[in-house]
């Protein structure tokens, strides 16, 4: 399974790398910003997009309206410091599959991404 992950901390990719390992899953792509994000998805073509909400030069949510824009269905995993509800609904409204909270465990990470890609019909 091909994973993108998108997010300005090269510590936080590490550690998501890490973690998507420990389940199998190391064929990983990455970028440091949305835009950044946008020229390499299509040539990527990842079964899942893990991204980070804050980021400069374009943000996650300007990354997912755009990419939904296109027509695109890969699941995607916000994984950022935004906890407030209303930000998780604007998240999803724009075509977020599913939300994880910063900082959080290898194993909320592990289940998210099990629920996300079962619920999209993809194995783990």
């Amino acid at each position: 399974m091909r994973v993108f992950i998108v997010d300005d901390s090269r510590t936080m990719r590490n550690i998501q790398k890490a973690t998507l390992a420990t389940l199998g899953h190391t064929d990983v792509e990455e970028a440091g910003d949305g835009q950044d994000a946008l020229s390499k998805v299509d040539a990527f073509g990842p079964d899942l997009i893990l991204l980070d909400w804050n980021m400069p030069v374009m943000d996650g949510i300007t990354f997912v309206r755009q990419y939904r824009a296109k027509g695109r269905t890969t699941p995607i995993i916000m994984v950022t410091t935004e906890a407030e509800k209303s930000r998780v609904v604007e998240a999803i409204k724009a075509g977020v599959n599913n939300y994880v909270v910063k900082p959080f465990t290898p194993e909320s990470l592990c289940q998210k991404v099990s629920e996300t890609l079962a619920r999209a019909g993809k194995a783990a």
